[in-house]
């Protein structure tokens, strides 16, 4: 599934560089993630890295996809 941020974000911008598809980016007030680049880090890492770096625990489930979905999406951006 991918990821979203919930209004708990404190906008600290740690979680921007950790994630290997560039899907995190400042919104008009909180950072958001774009569902279309956000695989969960499969394809790249063990586990979701935002989440990891994230100091308000702001990072949860969003859309629900499969493992298979995510690693295609992921192949489609970095192919």
């Amino acid at each position: 599934m991918s990821l979203k941020i919930n209004d708990d974000c404190t906008s600290c911008d740690a979680c921007v560089s950790v994630c290997p598809n560039t899907a995190i980016s400042a919104g008009d007030v909180i950072y958001t993630i774009d569902a279309a680049r956000c695989t969960e880090c499969v394809g790249a890492e063990d586990s979701p890295q935002c989440q990891l770096v994230c100091p308000a625990d702001a990072i949860v489930a969003g859309a629900v996809e499969s493992n298979d979905q995510l690693m295609a999406k992921y192949k489609g951006l970095h192919a």
